[in-house]
């Protein structure tokens, strides 16, 4: 059977470890100069190296070369043991699946017999945040005062999950995430050790994969190099999952147009070709942070061809800075929240939307609803839970916030796509549209209000009730803990989503409202504030007008 790349290619000497040359510096000098610790802790993400250097440390201390900056040797027995599985010495555990506290006390009991061929018995306790409660504290006397003979290598990828008392008796080191340069430049060292043809480009975008992690990014280069063939970027593309760079920059081009039908179309290429949703939103936010180097005038940390650096710089120049914040927001929300929905393809397409902040006239599923304006004749007799409250009798939204006793400068009004003679027109004055209309439509303006903003539409679904006051619409909520929540960016989504829904420009007020409350019918001549407006709306009924 043959034997993995990642397995064959582990370093076996301190200059072979990639990326982590802080580390090995110090290790190496703690060797040489005979001040080796009794317990380390080895924390930093998966791949990186963790494991590999622990087993360096261990053959090191137990190699038999005379200087001590040569160990470890890798030519003396002990070393050779190590590599091989064999040194009785080197005890190995998977916390993950040594967790209790039993298995702890196991290992403090037998720790005690002296070694069997090297100068120390080095155990590594990978996974060590797996442990019990119980087990770390039987870990915490041995790791104190351990035997002459016994060292402690722990490592971890969640170090926050280690108890403080752990973490006080440790020399700590922390492992950080490998350049995609020095990766790129170790797969190549390994292709043409292996005999493999493959394209530079491919071998980039395979570091790229890998986030910083050396162990990924040579298992992908296994998995490539078993199809047989000459790894090209095609092939890797296609085996990954990803997307091509030029879809990428065609899907930000249609942002920068506004077009939100070529950008959808744009997204179902990607995906159809076979892309993962998740990893095409990471190429899109990866090329939307290069815009934002290239913006702030870093362009020289932006890792990519000549062409694509002119493409690059010709998008940045484009984009106005909060737009391209937002893109790199919403599909960096994408990417991480895209696992969790059935519809593959439904994260990018919000991504898109709330990105273009769409217009009514560019979204035919967000075009102005064919509503009848009412006639304010008596004789119609609207719906009694709907009507607008008397204009001859003017009240007070409840509770004002202080921020809508001032004048408020309204935004443009956005162009509203042609409507029927019936329709409610544009820029309709508040006074002219009837809360019945609103109330028709209020699946559509939550929808709207989703596209502008997703976090509006949960509120939107939470209100009791809602009036119209003196051009003023009144959103009534059951506590003050959600009506909060409605203020500011959530508010301005409603209002531009009504606009857009009903051609119409409305101040809109969020209250504290009971639960009960009802809207009352026009036809009674009460004021929804007074007294008998209070007592219908607690229940109350009339049952003579005279």
């Amino acid at each position: 059977m043959a034997q993995a790349f990642y397995r064959k290619w582990r370093p076996q000497l301190w200059d072979q470890v990639v990326g982590q040359e802080h580390i090995v510096h110090t290790l190496q000098n703690a060797i040489r100069g005979g001040k080796v610790g009794h317990a380390y802790l080895f924390s930093g993400p998966r791949g990186t190296g963790k494991t590999t250097t622990a087993r360096l440390l261990a053959k090191a201390v137990n190699c038999l070369a005379d200087e001590l900056s040569d160990r470890p040797c890798d030519q003396c027995a002990h070393c050779k043991a190590v590599d091989e599985g064999r040194f009785l010495d080197l005890i190995e555990i998977d916390a993950a699946s040594n967790t209790s506290v039993d298995d702890i006390r196991d290992l403090r009991d037998k720790i005690n017999f002296a070694p069997s061929q090297g100068r120390y018995k080095v155990y590594i306790i990978d996974e060590v945040h797996m442990l019990s409660t119980a087990a770390f504290n039987a870990l915490l006397k041995t790791l104190e005062e351990p035997p002459a003979h016994a060292i402690f290598i722990l490592a971890t990828t969640e170090v926050h999950k280690i108890p403080a008392t752990v973490l006080s008796r440790c020399q700590r080191h922390e492992f950080r995430r490998i350049p995609v340069h020095d990766i790129v430049q170790h797969l190549h060292t390994i292709a043409t050790a292996e005999n493999l043809q493959v394209e530079e480009e491919a071998l980039i975008l395979i570091a790229r994969q890998s986030t910083g992690a050396m162990r990924d990014a040579i298992s992908l280069l296994d998995q490539l190099a078993s199809t047989g063939e000459k790894i090209t970027l095609e092939n890797a593309q296609k085996v990954l999952g990803t997307a091509t760079n030029q879809v990428v920059v065609d899907l930000v081009g249609a942002i920068l147009a506004s077009q939100a039908d070529r950008g959808l179309d744009f997204i179902h290429q990607a995906l159809d070709s076979g892309t993962d949703p998740r990893q095409f939103a990471r190429q899109v936010v990866e090329y939307l942070r290069s815009l934002l180097l290239v913006r702030m005038g870093n362009a020289d940390q932006v890792d990519a061809t000549t062409e694509m650096r002119a493409q690059m710089a010709a998008h940045a120049s484009q984009f106005d800075l909060p737009t391209l914040l937002q893109a790199i927001k919403v599909f960096n929300s994408a990417a991480n929240e895209g696992r969790s929905g059935w519809q593959p393809s439904l994260m990018l397409e919000l991504a898109l939307t709330e990105t273009l902040a769409i217009p009514a006239n560019a979204a035919p599923v967000y075009t102005p609803a064919q509503v009848q304006n009412p006639e304010p004749a008596r004789s119609s007799r609207p719906s009694p839970a709907f009507t607008p409250a008397p204009a001859s009798q003017p009240a007070e939204p409840p509770a004002p916030r202080p921020d809508r006793s001032e004048p408020k400068t309204e935004a443009a009004p956005v162009e509203a796509a042609a409507a029927p003679q019936a329709a409610v027109q544009a820029n309709a004055p508040a006074g002219e549209i009837s809360l019945q209309a609103i109330h028709q439509n209020w699946a559509k303006i939550c929808a709207a209000a989703k596209a502008r903003r997703p976090q509006a539409v949960g509120l939107l679904n939470s209100v009791k009730n809602f009036t119209l006051k003196d051009g003023v619409l009144v959103l009534g909520f059951a506590t003050e803990v959600v009506r909060s929540k409605m203020d500011g960016e959530n508010l301005e989504a409603t209002r531009q989503a009504v606009e857009q829904v009903l051609g119409v420009s409305l101040l809109i007020s969020s209250v504290v409202a009971n639960a009960k409350a009802k809207t009352l019918p026009d036809d009674l001549g009460v004021d929804a504030d007074g007294m008998v407006g209070t007592a219908l709306n607690l229940g109350g009924k009339i049952v003579d007008k005279d």
